[in-house]
């Protein structure tokens, strides 16, 4: 056939279909053997216990197929006579992209090997588990540069004058972008003095909730009613910050009041029978409790203890179990709680004498 005879830049028709040929037989079978090789390694990843089969079923399964299209073009166009400059460009291109699949790898390896290691810190050191993904970033970042390093040196790009010049340019880039440096610093800084971590219930402002991700801009909250807190790190910073999570016990100062008519004697009995209550409830420690002050209705009293347990809804248990106990002990007594109340006095003045007396 004369058709194959044709030449195009120095190779036969009947090379080039050769050449063509082998690059989709490499392609197909390399895409073939991904899917083989990724299901036999999910499923050995299934039966094992081990993480490291996961991980590497994980990392497998991001090869992309640009990657395996290029090693077939690279190893068909070895069939043909190209000019040198033409297999510079595919070498070049096949060099690139295997630098980005490296990257892809090393990118799912980092994130899965942090991901992995969090999970199982998170409950026994949350700040650990936050230093780690943070540490997960910087090592993504680093892998990026070298990848792309590497790229511009195989261009015959001066790497060192190219890095001499971003760090001209990089000053006025950051006067530009100073806000968002300015959280990714403040990230930095609660990733290594750890004022709060995953898993912590804290109050900023008036706003509360616990946190679920500290991010590289912002710091992610889930409130008590259901929806997501967002703040800029430097925010936080700049914020007082309460941690409920890192309380080891809970202060509670409560007072109530009681009638003015209630008799000295059993005013005087009222702390003890307080500090009685709270001294029998497990989990508690009693401070005082004492007669503070004359109200405007009532005579009150006030009382301090202490629970041991940070957790909100043991303290509310406690001061439920005083108020019912209390409750209880002065119906015995016949004490009354009071309640705002108003009394007035009326005084009657007496009537005038009539003027000039009487007749």
């Amino acid at each position: 056939m004369h058709v194959l005879n044709w030449t195009f830049y120095g190779n036969s028709m009947e090379r080039w279909l050769l050449a063509v040929g082998v690059a989709a037989l490499v392609t197909v079978v390399l895409l073939f053997a991904r899917r083989v090789l990724g299901s036999r390694l999910s499923a050995l990843a299934n039966r094992t216990t081990n993480d490291l089969d996961n991980l590497i079923a994980d990392v497998f399964k991001h090869t992309h197929g640009f990657f395996l299209l290029f090693i077939g073009l690279f190893i068909g166009a070895r069939l043909l006579q190209l000019p040198d400059r033409a297999l510079d460009v595919l070498r070049i291109a096949t060099i690139f992209a295997f630098l980005i699949q490296v990257a892809l790898w090393g990118n799912v390896f980092i994130q899965r090997l942090i991901e992995d290691y969090a999970k199982k810190r998170l409950e026994d050191d949350a700040a650990m588990a936050t230093t780690v993904r943070f540490a997960g970033f910087i090592a993504r970042m680093t892998l990026w540069v070298v990848i792309v390093l590497v790229a511009l040196d195989n261009l015959n790009i001066h790497v060192t004058t190219l890095v001499a010049g971003l760090g001209v340019g990089g000053i006025a880039v950051a006067l530009a972008v100073q806000n968002i440096l300015g959280d990714l610093f403040a990230s930095l800084s609660i990733v290594l003095d750890k004022p709060f971590v995953i898993g912590d219930f804290i109050i900023v402002n008036d706003l509360m909730g616990t946190v679920e991700h500290v991010g590289l801009k912002t710091t992610r909250l889930r409130s008590l009613g259901g929806e997501q807190l967002v703040f800029a790190n430097s925010d936080l910073l700049k914020s007082r910050i309460r941690n409920y999570k890192r309380m080891f016990e809970r202060r509670i100062v409560f007072t109530f009041g009681v009638l003015y008519q209630t008799p000295r004697e059993t005013l005087e009995k009222i702390p003890g029978i307080v500090k009685e209550i709270i001294g029998a409830l497990e989990d508690t420690r009693v401070d005082r409790a004492h007669f503070a002050r004359f109200g405007p209705s009532s005579l009150d009293f006030e009382a301090v203890y202490y629970v041991l347990k940070p957790d909100y809804n043991v303290y509310m248990d406690r001061q439920q179990d005083i108020n019912l106990e209390l409750m209880r002990r002065f119906e015995d007594m016949g004490v009354e709680f009071a309640y705002p109340t108003q009394t007035i006095f009326v005084e009657s003045a007496e009537p005038a004498a009539e003027e000039g007396g009487a007749k």
